[in-house]
């Protein structure tokens, strides 16, 4: 899988698999979430999780909004970190990084966007 452009790149957002035609208000898994991602519209979520949809269709700007709506939670916190990251801003990123009370991510933004939605998932 490329790795997920960074914000204002030309580059395709991720690589999406084969549309779902319902999705369940269970958990959900990450592939049952990558699978949302063909349709124009996230299904409900919360704002961390949608977040992180807007952000995989490659809507930087829809995602910092929906991340912003949840800046009070820890997923919300982590989510805007992780935004501001792939954004380059490192240090309004370390800023969301110590409120979520998580370490600054080291890892690929592909790989820190699959833990944060995987860890979000399982919380559902």
């Amino acid at each position: 899988m490329d790795p997920m452009p960074l914000r204002g790149s030309t580059s395709q957002p991720l690589p999406l698999a084969s549309p779902v035609e319902t999705v369940q208000n269970s958990r959900m898994s990450i592939e049952a979430f990558k699978q949302t991602l063909a349709k124009e519209e996230p299904p409900e979520l919360s704002h961390a999780l949608r977040a992180l949809w807007w952000d995989a269709k490659g809507d930087w700007d829809k995602a910092h909004a929906c991340a912003q709506q949840d800046e009070e939670s820890p997923a919300g916190t982590w989510v805007h970190a992780y935004l501001h990251r792939k954004e380059g801003d490192l240090s309004n990123a370390g800023h969301w990084y110590r409120r979520a009370g998580r370490p600054v991510a080291s890892t690929s933004l592909e790989a820190e966007w699959a833990t944060i939605a995987g860890a979000l998932l399982a919380e559902k």
